[in-house]
């Protein structure tokens, strides 16, 4: 009696192949939280499936968190992936917005009350 074999998959090649081989990007600056969106610019056809789904799927705004589990690959992957399409002009990218610090809140609940006292 033979043992079953093993089926092999390519789960753990896949990402590897997908960006080449590069584990990081020449961008540092795409935290998860990033939000990334389709600049508009038609990708060339020659494109590999991964960067045209992504620029498919960011037709409005979403987090590169939001776009790996599009894709279902890990955020690191799609920031590689990510990088190279922003620098290639087919995605844009708005930094995460910082939280709000003490002095800054103080500031705002001045502008506030003057605005009410004007009404």
């Amino acid at each position: 009696m033979t043992e079953p074999r093993e089926e092999r998959t390519t789960a753990a090649v896949r990402p590897y192949v997908i960006t080449r081989g590069r584990a990081g990007s020449s961008r540092d600056d795409l935290p998860w939280e990033t939000l990334v969106m389709a600049s508009g610019s038609a990708p060339p056809p020659e494109l590999q499936p991964e960067y045209r789904r992504i620029v498919d799927f960011c037709q409005g705004l979403l987090s590169v968190a939001e776009v790996a589990a599009h894709l279902g690959q890990p955020p690191a992957v799609v920031q590689v992936l990510l990088a190279d399409l922003i620098d290639w002009g087919h995605l844009v990218a708005r930094p995460p917005v910082r939280v709000v610090e003490r002095a800054d809140r103080d500031l705002l609940r001045k502008v506030l009350d003057g605005l009410e006292s004007k009404l």
